[in-house]
């Protein structure tokens, strides 16, 4: 279940809303997807008894796709999560914290780019929330939102795709990047502008 984001961000971008269901109505053909190439990782976890695991499996690819931005690697990074978390589970060593899978997502995410062209922090002028933002949002293509997410710098993009996932809160986050919650804040504040920024550019409402 999505879990409410308390703390540092008092006030909600009116874009959030948009852009999370976003993330959630696009991914469930991509879902099966996973589900179907995971199987046999699945299956030894149901029967190891860590059902603990099952109920993150949808938003575990979720944040791989938008790690990657990328169907092909998405699917290898989730089925490598599977599999790390099965031969644990074998030997009795998988953590009940479901947290454990995210962190491992993001390793094998990270894992699968280290050769690639890593993206240099960019300034954007900040961007005020025009009243046709989530409009917008709305004419975004979900490979266009994890496109976009996914060229993001380090730590940045691992900062917006557990934010906009709506599945943790600010100290789970905070745990998660293993950074202080100021930097927490700023990583995702300054995303939220640069998002704006971009999204402008190339959405036309008329």
């Amino acid at each position: 279940m999505p879990r409410k984001s308390r703390g540092v961000w008092k006030q909600q971008d009116s874009t959030d809303p948009a852009i999370r269901r976003k993330v959630f109505s696009s991914s469930s053909k991509r879902e099966v997807l996973a589900r179907r190439g995971g199987d046999l990782q699945f299956v030894a976890l149901e029967k190891d008894e860590t059902r603990g695991l099952s109920p993150v499996l949808p938003q575990l690819y979720r944040f791989c796709f938008l790690m990657t931005g990328d169907t092909a690697r998405a699917l290898k990074a989730f089925q490598n999560t599977l599999r790390e978390a099965a031969l644990l589970a074998s030997r009795g060593q998988l953590p009940a914290d479901r947290l454990w899978s995210f962190h491992e997502a993001r390793h094998q995410c990270l894992a699968l780019s280290k050769n690639d062209l890593q993206p240099q922090p960019t300034k954007f002028q900040e961007e005020t929330i025009a009243l046709d933002a989530a409009a917008r949002v709305g004419l975004l293509e979900s490979d266009q939102l994890a496109g976009w997410i996914s060229s993001a710098p380090e730590p940045q993009r691992s900062a917006l795709a557990f934010f906009y996932l709506n599945e943790f809160n600010h100290r789970e986050m905070q745990n998660l990047l293993d950074v202080k919650m100021n930097e927490l804040a700023s990583l995702i504040s300054g995303g939220r502008s640069q998002f704006l920024a971009w999204l402008n550019t190339i959405t036309d409402l008329e």
